[in-house]
């Protein structure tokens, strides 16, 4: 073994060698030996970091949850987004006492070379930095499993031990919601490592085949319904979030926390998609459309490139409302379908940038949405409709937008739907209908009546 030299630069660890000797596609090991106490979280998951906490028996509970932070917050590694260990990963976890520790991918029997007291846990599929994990508490495990598209599914669960019996009817929705998000997403990306829904000391988070679940087994989000419709009391939002992330965020990586929307959006829309799946079409349209009165446009959804910058928290719901507006334009839900399972397949277990992922929807949708794109994306202008009806014609326009966006508008004249495929020019169309025309809402624009 060749003791290697180094040196910090502020968050950086330089390690010298003659690594120019190594050749492309070779294997070489470096062992890293560190120590510390370390950092502790703030506000968990969002300002990230270890938590230190107890349940209510006094028993040790713990996790760390460091997404943006970054996984270097607890051990060496290559802090990038865009960049994913293509063979997986390996975690010992030693605890002392009685305490179980559950971590990403499937437990492996202990080695005897190993020390007693590890935790063996192998990761078989790429995975962000930021997606590995460990719990530590007085755990009780169940074993399921389901068929899916990919054949038999893995599922355990993992409450602590004096919340089962409430964890067992809770839990039970998660069959269903992986049969939903198959149906509209694709097979779940990670079959070889299995579905984990763990208890943790703080709200959630999409760690990869080991989702962190903190809503206290409630509906909704922490007991409301954030769409403000009534809509999302039907199912827990901690599960059907952060185990869409799965899909999107897990399998589909965006290289740069500046495309973070990628993550956010798409997933924001599968909690659409699953009260769709429960409760019908209209119900998941009216749960979208609930969420974009959270929407503030106070900057761009895609930050700056490079400076570890995410963007807009609009990311969320007004990237929801962009997948939205897509499939409305679409006008054909089994191409939308194909195109949502289409992306899965496309860039499975892979990290990407918004333009690939702008390139295959117009590709795949047929619809030249590089202005909406720019429009929704890189601006927080909300396109607004000036329309009045004269003559028996219909006038309208977009203001607030970009020089070369359009979109067709669904307008309900009373007698009949028309469809308006509106510019930044006053167009005018026959009108046959009200006087007072419904213009749809399923468009996150603003509107002005003349």
């Amino acid at each position: 073994m060749v003791v290697l030299k180094y040196a910090r630069e502020g968050n950086v660890w330089w390690i010298k060698g003659d690594f120019h000797k190594w050749k492309i596609g070779s294997t070489h090991t470096i062992y890293v030996e560190y120590e510390g106490a370390p950092h502790e979280a703030v506000r968990p998951p969002w300002d990230g970091g270890f938590t230190w906490s107890h349940d209510s028996l006094g028993n040790l509970w713990a996790s760390v949850s460091c997404q943006g932070l970054g996984a270097s917050v607890w051990w060496p590694c290559k802090d990038a987004q865009w960049d994913e260990p293509d063979s997986g990963m390996n975690l010992s976890i030693r605890a002392t006492g009685n305490a179980m520790v559950v971590s990403n991918g499937r437990w492996q029997q202990r080695s005897i070379s190993a020390p007693k007291g590890d935790m063996l846990w192998h990761v078989a599929n790429p995975i962000n930095n930021y997606d590995a994990t460990f719990y530590l508490g007085n755990y009780a495990h169940w074993h399921d499993t389901l068929i899916g598209e990919k054949g038999l599914l893995d599922l355990d669960f993992y409450p602590l031990a004096y919340h089962e019996g409430q964890a067992r009817k809770h839990f039970a929705m998660v069959k269903d919601m992986i049969h939903c998000f198959e149906y509209w997403m694709g097979p779940y990306p990670f079959y070889e490592d299995g579905y984990k829904l763990v208890e943790a000391p703080y709200l959630g988070m999409e760690h990869q085949s080991a989702v962190a679940y903190g809503n206290n087994y409630l509906m909704g989000y922490k007991g409301r319904d954030r769409s403000g419709t009534g809509i999302g009391m039907n199912f827990d939002f901690i599960i059907v979030h952060e185990s869409g992330h799965e899909w999107f965020g897990n399998n589909i990586t965006s290289k740069d926390i500046a495309d973070m929307w990628i993550h956010e959006g798409l997933t924001s829309y599968s909690e659409s998609l699953y009260a769709e799946w429960l409760l019908g079409k209209e119900k998941g349209m009216e749960y979208n459309r609930g969420g974009w009165a959270n929407i503030r446009n106070d900057k761009n959804i895609i930050g700056e490139y490079g400076v570890n910058d995410e963007g807009s928290g609009d990311m969320y719901n007004k990237g929801a409302a962009i997948i939205h507006m897509i499939r409305v334009m679409l006008n054909d839900d089994e191409k939308f379908r194909k195109m949502l399972r289409g992306m899965g397949k496309e860039f499975y277990h892979q990290t990407v940038t918004t333009t690939q992922v702008e390139e295959y929807i117009n590709n795949t949708t047929g619809l030249n949405l590089k202005p909406f794109f720019n429009q929704y994306l890189r601006t927080k202008m909300v396109p607004q409709l000036e329309y009045y009806v004269k003559d028996d014609s219909f006038h309208y326009r977009f203001t607030n937008i970009l020089p070369d966006f359009t979109m067709p508008i669904k307008v309900n004249g009373g007698r009949k739907d028309y469809i308006f495929t509106t510019t930044s020019d006053w167009q005018s169309a026959p009108w046959m209908g009200k006087k007072d025309p419904e213009i749809s809402k399923d468009f996150l624009i603003t509107k002005s009546e003349h």
